[in-house]
């Protein structure tokens, strides 16, 4: 055995619980030093980035690992939800030393990085109907058309395909505008496959922002009150929530609450609507919006000045959205919706995402919140403040884009398994259980090319011949990841799609690879439907030179993935 120090934050021979702790949770860590080390004292060090920090003795344990090594150990507790971060400090009868992290597993003195422990709420629960359903992800105008919907109230201009095989349009179109195209998909076309999506194992359908606005991609709002003609009624809405409620299937939807359109009912750049802050200077909503010079110089997202920024903490703003009985969270809720998805969730106050996830538990306690976040949100720091959305208990999931990249990364050869294991266990350490169930696992979104183009970019000589059967392995690990594995609509029929618009392109069934893929999908989610322990079960991930194993498991079950040579067994 060598003379370093051994601990582990994954084995639970060094640390329990695993990962996260609650407040006033009791942990136990222990050390595990070389005999021949003089050691006088032992402190564990825990710090908070407010300063706090605090120092707990380790003791010696009755009994050591072996004759060469001594084990010392201690217990505490966390009595205030937070980020913390923790490292060992040696005192021996020659010298004072500090011991941290090193590549995840190991240890190394007086460089590398400390351990991350967030102590999270004693009563947070994520709503367990949730967990492990398969989501399927829907473009509203890109999935299904049946009939024709009243148009007399959508905004201008704005043109149809008159063929759904056409491409998207790649603005600025002919006049100079952006995103007026559009293909008609609509409440009433879900509906109509809703049979078909149930076929393929989904419990849970989330859907792009449906509520009125002038562009196809309905991120620039224009009224949250009402759905976006193309798309239908409130009552269409309505029935198909209803119908999808009756074959298992709930739906969320997408919360865009950090601006809204220039051309909406609340800024109203073109007098469209009468009344909004940029028209009228004594318009109740001039007090939802940054204004440097009236009007034309305002605060927008990016800068992109047809989405004027909201200030979502200002009461009047904050009651319509989440708080006021007549709210736009209780509003969609009370017409089917089952939760919400916060688009940049970055870009919302903490305060502002909490009183969300309130109001959403207390019109319905299964109700579902994520939040959009591209990296590690555990520790996600963001407009220069430590985003709490797990240590608060802000969010039930997040999109979990580092499960997508770890994915991708070694299916195309980027990453070895070893550091597909460290990426992978990264968060699993670092999330709440309840909070990595209700992640969102995927491939594909809006907003990144689909997966099959990706891999016929990445994999190089053959990549066309290969890319299907590589796919295969991808979904096979997305399907065996913790979390809500989520299709993005025609990834199953292997549609292709480079950055938007053309990830996003009207659905078609007799893709290349449909029969392929979307049995191999409807495969893996049946078995997780009626394998508990893929849906909740513990995880182990392990790696035997190019051999990945990925094991759930679940008091006496266990069931493996296997993935070597580009392929993949279950056993």
């Amino acid at each position: 055995m060598s003379n370093r120090i051994l601990y582990d934050s994954f084995d639970r021979r060094f640390k329990t619980p695993f990962g996260c702790v609650r407040e006033n949770e009791k942990c136990r860590i222990g050390i595990e030093y070389p005999f021949s080390c003089a050691v006088k004292k032992i402190l564990l060090v825990i710090e908070r980035e407010d300063g706090f920090s605090m120092a707990v003795p380790l003791h010696n344990a009755e009994s050591a690992p072996d004759g060469d090594y001594l084990r010392a150990e201690c217990e505490f507790s966390l009595y205030e939800r937070g980020l913390y971060f923790y490292f060992f400090r040696f005192v021996t009868d020659e010298s004072t030393f500090s011991l941290f992290r090193q590549n995840g597993h190991d240890t190394n003195m007086e460089d590398g990085e400390k351990w991350q422990l967030s102590c999270i709420p004693a009563d947070f629960r994520t709503p367990d109907c949730f967990k492990g359903r398969t989501m399927y992800q829907i473009f509203p105008d890109r999935f299904a058309k049946c009939g024709d919907a009243d148009l007399g109230g959508k905004l201008t201009p704005f043109s149809i395909h008159e063929n759904v095989d056409e491409p998207p349009v790649e603005g600025p179109d002919a006049d100079g505008l952006w995103n007026n195209d559009f293909f008609g998909g609509n409440f009433r076309g879900i509906e109509s496959r809703l049979d078909y999506l149930a076929s393929l194992g989904v419990g849970m359908i989330y859907l792009n922002p449906i509520f009125k606005a002038y562009s196809n991609h309905r991120y620039d709002t224009a009224d949250y009150m009402k759905p976006d003609e193309m798309l239908g009624t409130e009552e269409d809405f309505s029935r198909l929530c209803e119908k999808a409620k009756s074959l298992g299937i709930k739906i969320i939807l997408d919360g865009v609450f950090s601006h809204v359109g220039e051309n909406s009912i609340y800024f109203d750049r073109y007098g469209v609507f009468g009344g909004g802050a940029y028209s009228d200077p004594d318009s109740p909503y001039c007090k939802w919006f940054n204004f440097e010079s009236y009007p034309d110089k305002y605060e927008a997202w990016w800068d992109v000045k047809s989405l004027p920024c909201v200030k979502e903490l200002e009461k009047s703003f904050s009651d319509f959205i989440v708080n006021g009985e007549g709210s736009v969270i209780s509003h969609w809720m009370r017409l089917g919706a089952s939760g919400f998805r916060l688009d940049v969730a970055d870009e919302l106050p903490d305060e502002f995402i909490a009183m969300i996830r309130k109001r959403i538990k207390e019109i319905d306690p299964d109700g579902l919140l994520i939040g959009e976040v591209w990296e590690d949100a555990s520790n996600k720091y963001s407009y220069g403040k430590q985003r709490r959305y797990f240590s608060d208990g802000e969010l039930d999931g997040v999109m979990n884009y580092p499960f997508r990249n770890s994915i991708v990364g070694f299916v195309c050869g980027e990453i070895s398994p070893a550091q597909f294991v460290s990426e992978i266990n990264g968060i699993y350490e670092n999330y709440p259980k309840d909070a990595l169930d209700c992640c969102m696992t995927f491939l594909s979104t809006h907003d990144t090319p689909r997966i099959l183009t990706v891999l016929e970019d990445k994999l190089g000589e053959g990549a066309p011949d290969r890319a299907p059967d590589t796919l295969l392995t991808a979904y096979a690990l997305q399907f065996f990841l913790p979390g809500i594995p989520c299709v993005y609509y025609g990834d199953e029929v292997g549609m292709r799609g480079g950055k938007d618009p053309f990830n996003r392109a009207f659905f078609r069934e007799d893709g290349e690879y449909a029969g392929k893929i979307r049995t191999h999908v409807s495969r893996l989610s049946s078995l997780r439907n009626s394998t508990e322990v893929l849906r909740t079960g513990g995880l182990d991930v392990s790696s035997d030179g190019d051999v990945l194993t990925v094991t759930r498991f679940l008091g006496d079950s266990k069931i493996s993935l296997v993935c070597r040579d580009g392929g993949f067994e279950i056993v």
